[in-house]
């Protein structure tokens, strides 16, 4: 891999340079390479480091995906009714790989999808990565280069938002076990901790702080810490033109480390607030 990561970023700064052109076929080969690791789940963009909690992005699997766009041409695609123009290739191999799609789902080849996962009619851009028995239900999508955790829901209408350039910029990052409600937008390299909830439609990008509804603490801007129950929210601020209320997000309640969701627990608390996830 090693190798392969050398041969991208020789290849890159070609491209910088203006050096690259569409019809070479090596350089095709190499990239092609870089991206059928992501999309068999042997790399990833990006991942969370351990010891200090940081985003590692991995670029270099980012400039195998921008080289690719620049080495492809346009071509039509025909799946029975159903015709596509694109520079990128669609996902096969599902019933292999023990997925679930189910017809109107969408992935590009790239992305990978773990076993056990269901797509209901969605979509999944490259560099991608959904975890392990997680759901891509209705009409959500996820954007190029989102990490998606195992044993995660993400509910109907859903908007992962993706990130491709600049190569080094962080994606979206939803960790194990959570749960994002319907139409919830969750943006520009923003984070969901592992066993979190998001109540339904909620907007989470880094701009946007969360704020603990206990002590009225601003934990952090666009991180959800892990195992918390949040919804969309708004506070107060004062400008010279008057009084305007701003977005937040409002952590209701911290949950026990590994404990599951129980629906109708889960209901009780949003509920008591008012919302729904």
């Amino acid at each position: 891999m090693r190798e392969l990561r050398v041969a991208v970023e020789e290849l890159w700064v070609r491209r910088e340079t203006g050096e690259l052109s569409a019809s070479d076929e090596d350089a095709l080969r190499t990239v092609r390479a870089a991206i059928s690791l992501l999309d068999s789940g042997e790399a990833r963009v990006a991942e969370i480091d351990e010891a200090s909690g940081e985003v590692v992005v991995h670029q270099w699997l980012k400039q195998a995906i921008l080289l690719f766009f620049t080495l492809t041409s346009i071509s039509t695609v025909d799946l029975g009714p159903y015709e596509f123009a694109d520079k990128l290739p669609l996902k096969h191999g599902y019933e292999a790989a023990g997925v679930r799609v189910v017809p109107g789902a969408s992935v590009r080849w790239g992305a990978y999808v773990g076993p056990g996962a269901i797509l209901m009619p969605s979509y999944v851009n490259i560099g991608a990565r959904v975890g392990a028995s997680s759901m891509v239900d209705t009409w959500a999508t996820v954007g190029s280069c989102a990490q998606i955790g195992e044993r995660v829901h993400l509910s109907g209408g859903v908007g992962i938002g993706g990130v491709l350039e600049p190569p080094n910029a962080v994606p979206v990052i939803i960790g194990d076990d959570a749960m994002i409600g319907s139409r919830c937008m969750v943006t520009q390299g923003a984070r969901v901790g592992q066993g979190s909830v998001l109540g339904e439609g909620t907007i989470l990008n880094p701009t946007i702080p969360v704020i603990d509804a206990d002590s009225g603490a601003e934990l952090s801007r666009g991180i959800v810490p892990p195992w918390s129950v949040a919804v969309g929210a708004s506070r107060r601020r004062e400008f010279p033109g008057g009084e305007f209320f701003l977005p937040c997000v409002l952590v209701l309640r911290h949950l026990a480390e590994g404990e599951r969701h129980d629906k109708s627990k889960l209901n009780d608390i949003l509920r008591t607030h008012g919302v729904s996830a």
